[in-house]
């Protein structure tokens, strides 16, 4: 999969232009441009400042000429930093490292003087704050690439949002903890450009159902209904605004873990789990009455483990069939183990591996 695709990893560190700085002749268009697609858990309160919260959320745009520029400011959020990927007509152009004053990155030099497709897209996760977006500098703006017709969501943990799977330029170990996160090539953006679909990740790392990697929550349950996947009550999701087809989560992976302390962790509750799995897909099916809800195993567990978790999940379907007539619910087991990343991560090769998994699975429950 993305083989056609040219890897190229970098970071950008320099600040270009101010965004007040008005110095460059380009034409200017603000976010709110109805030419500028966008996708993902985002927040759109303020037109002219769009923030981009969740992984591989993202905005795409086309634009004619040889340069463009993209501003951007980050959250700053505890000091932290977050990471774009930008992809120009179907490529890898690299990765900008956001600064907390507001910045116009130029994405795009010296292309041929014709019709560009851009893309770029927040590597990083919502725990790292939000990237705003101003607008752009381009010689021309035209009309945006059609919108894929096919909806997913995927919600999970790392995993999902691509946690240390891209150590090409910063080692593992090296770094911010979140510094080889590229969601982009994750296996939920992954899976959805091979299926002409569009994507939206609801995903943090270290979160479970139940409990979390080494603390009791706040859990999906809890983050699941906010914008920026926290408890804050006043930034709510619109789940009207992206209603998927397809609902993949994969979850249980940090249920089952023996989190970060030393002392031995107490052994999961099952009932705890299976009766929190099971509130919570009642939850997303009240969001979504259509959509194909599929659960996933951990591509991370094995031995006993992996084997409960299956256990549950499928203790979890057949209690939603019996009582809620549902009949949209399916599941699907990783036959393997793909730890070779950053901290057991799956590495980018091994998402791809992932993806590749999944693919039949998803094509045959929806006959795409």
């Amino acid at each position: 999969m993305e083989k056609h695709l040219i890897f190229i990893f970098f970071f950008s560190f320099l600040l270009f232009y101010r965004c007040s700085d008005d110095s460059s002749k380009l034409q200017s268009f603000e976010a709110d441009n109805e030419q500028i697609v966008y996708s993902g858990r985002i927040d759109f309160s303020d037109a002219k400042k769009i923030r981009l919260s969740g992984s591989a959320s993202y905005f795409t745009y086309r634009f004619k000429g040889t340069v463009c520029e993209v501003g951007l400011r980050d959250e700053h959020k505890y000091e932290g930093y977050n990471i774009m990927s930008v992809i120009i007509d179907g490529r890898d152009a690299g990765r900008i490292q956001t600064s907390s004053k507001c910045t116009f990155y130029p994405i795009a030099r010296g292309l041929d003087d014709g019709e560009h497709t851009v893309m770029v897209s927040k590597a990083t996760e919502a725990q790292n704050g939000y990237v705003e977006f101003v607008g752009l500098r381009c010689e021309k703006l035209i009309s945006p690439p059609p919108r894929p017709s096919r909806k997913i969501e995927f919600i999970g943990n790392s995993i999902t949002c691509g946690y240390g799977m891209n150590f090409a330029d910063i080692p593992c170990d090296a770094g911010e903890w979140y510094s080889q996160h590229d969601a982009y090539y994750a296996y939920g953006p992954l899976i959805a450009r091979e299926l002409d679909a569009d994507w939206l990740l609801s995903a943090v790392s270290g979160i479970g159902i139940s409990r979390n990697w080494s603390t009791p929550g706040p859990t999906m349950p809890e983050v699941y209904h906010n914008t920026y996947m926290n408890t804050d009550s006043l930034t709510l999701w619109d789940f009207t605004s992206y209603v998927p087809d397809l609902v993949s989560i994969c979850l249980g992976t940090n249920d089952f873990s023996d989190g970060g302390e030393k002392e031995p962790r107490v052994e999961l509750d099952s009932t705890a789990f299976v009766t929190g799995y099971i509130d919570f897909v009642k939850r997303v099916r009240s969001h979504y009455h259509e959509a194909t809800i599929c659960l996933l195993t951990s591509p991370l567990l094995s031995g006993q483990k992996a084997l409960s978790l299956k256990r549950y999940l499928n203790a979890v379907i057949h209690e939603l069939k019996q009582t809620s007539d549902e009949d949209k619910i399916h599941l699907f087991e990783f036959s393997a183990v793909y730890a070779s990343g950053c901290s057991g991560h799956p590495s980018k090769q091994e998402q791809i591996q992932i993806a590749s998994q999944l693919l039949p699975f998803f094509k045959q429950v929806m006959n795409w």
